[in-house]
């Protein structure tokens, strides 16, 4: 199989999907690892997913947000109109994510999920983590990440264990929608995790 670079395949027609909806049990379903071999029926799956993801405007989407229960992710931030404060993020497609935090600090993360639409809460993830995963094409790799990048990989990890973020939040007084979020809470948010 040829290496894309993580990319979409450029010869194959790409197809958003549909984002299921908190509620659906497919959420709650633990995603099961991919063996190499089933990776080349899988390539459509994985450019449809980052069809859906860039179209939904998402940093990253889990295989069971599309209804699929292989364990996938792929993850992009450029030039995201929802997410202005994330730090750039190259397209990553990761396959049977192995996640491992690197030492025990955390950071206070307001999130949201395109399977939650318009509702954003308040939890702890690490600080920095390191992944150990298979590319696309079946290659190991192992990456480090941190802050907001950090959190991203941890939301999408969790999806594929059938967690959603609303079970991480501690207190349900952060619960906010989106257009609150930026008329009251970002600016404050951003200063306590010391970005701009």
């Amino acid at each position: 199989m040829s290496d894309r670079s993580q990319d979409a395949g450029q010869d194959a027609p790409r197809r958003t999907l549909p984002i299921l909806q908190v509620g659906d049990p497919v959420l709650r379903e633990r995603a099961r690892e991919v063996s190499p071999e089933e990776l080349p029926e899988l390539q459509g799956l994985i450019d449809d997913m980052i069809a859906t993801m860039r179209e939904a405007g998402g940093a990253g989407l889990a295989a069971n947000q599309v209804g699929d229960l292989h364990r996938i992710l792929v993850a992009e931030v450029d030039g995201n109109p929802r997410y202005p404060y994330k730090p750039p993020l190259p397209l990553t497609v990761m396959v049977n994510p192995v996640l491992e935090p690197v030492g025990d600090a955390t950071l206070p993360i307001i999130e949201g999920c395109l399977s939650v639409p318009e509702l954003r809460g308040e939890l702890a993830r690490f600080a920095a983590i390191r992944v150990r995963y298979l590319d696309r094409d079946g290659t190991p790799r192992e990456q480090a990440f941190e802050g907001l990048s950090a959190g991203t990989f941890q939301h999408e990890v969790d999806h594929l264990d059938g967690i959603l973020f609303l079970d991480r939040v501690k207190d349900p007084r952060t619960f906010m929608t989106w257009e609150e979020f930026d008329r009251h809470h970002r600016d404050a948010w951003l200063e306590r995790i010391g970005l701009p």
